[in-house]
């Protein structure tokens, strides 16, 4: 379909009958696809990095430190994902206001990081809580601190952990909707996601281009699945035979 002229979107046949590459031209020029691309990486790979950084520390001290009220803890975790972000946007927009960060990468940065931690938390918690004790004590007493026997010997087999919750959080940064459009009024400042709706209008929906953009927008993604399926399997043994 992205390759299809205007003129042949109704036709029934599985192929074009000529394929129109000037769609993909077009979406370029006619649109301000490119800055919104440049928008949503930084979006999403911010997002997700954050998340890591927040979420790692934090289910590491759960799976390891015994404190009062943990089980009730990690059952209020997952109960935070019900709280949809359409019902918090008019918050969310008149304190963003305030501050004056509208139209802001670092404020989509942060309400996807704040909605995704809590299902990275949920992820990584299960994976470090299977990780033996037994290595982090023997590596500490081999010299290492807490945060080396994290980094060293923890990390590494909790790998396919870390890979499911960069992945989840990736697509959910990369995907929002919602908060783009709510958040970013500049239709240079908006993510893919709402850049590409602009060519659905109240009387006619470009499909040539619409279809042409969501393939640009489903590269990306691609393109990161292929990279970090590499990094799946030696993350399963890495940290623990050495």
């Amino acid at each position: 379909m992205a390759l299809r002229p205007a003129s042949g979107l109704r036709d029934a046949t599985c192929l074009p009958d000529h394929f129109a590459w000037s769609n993909f031209v077009g979406v370029w020029r006619e649109s301000h696809l490119g800055s919104n691309l440049r928008v949503t990486l930084p979006v999403a790979g911010g997002s997700t990095l954050l998340v890591l950084l927040v979420a790692i520390p934090a289910t590491y001290c759960t799976a390891r430190v015994k404190y009062r009220k943990r089980k009730v803890f990690l059952l209020l975790v997952p109960v935070t994902q019900m709280f949809q972000p359409t019902s918090l946007l008019v918050g969310l927009y008149r304190e963003f206001c305030q501050l004056g960060m509208l139209n802001s990468v670092w404020t989509l940065v942060l309400c996807n990081a704040a909605f995704n931690l809590a299902s990275a938390t949920w992820i990584l918690t299960a994976y470090f809580a299977a990780m033996p004790v037994q290595l982090e004590e023997a590596a500490m007493i081999d010299g290492l601190g807490r945060g080396g026997a994290l980094l060293r010997v923890t990390l590494p087999p909790a790998m396919p952990g870390v890979v499911t919750a960069v992945i989840f959080t990736f697509i959910a940064a990369w995907n929002d909707f919602v908060m783009g459009l709510t958040l970013s009024t500049v239709p240079e400042s908006r993510p893919l996601t709402v850049g590409g709706n602009s060519f659905i209008g109240n009387c006619t929906v470009q499909c040539n281009y619409l279809f042409a953009a969501s393939v640009i927008a489903i590269v990306p993604v691609v393109v990161l699945f292929a990279f970090i399926e590499r990094h799946v399997v030696s993350g399963l043994t890495a940290g623990s035979v050495n």
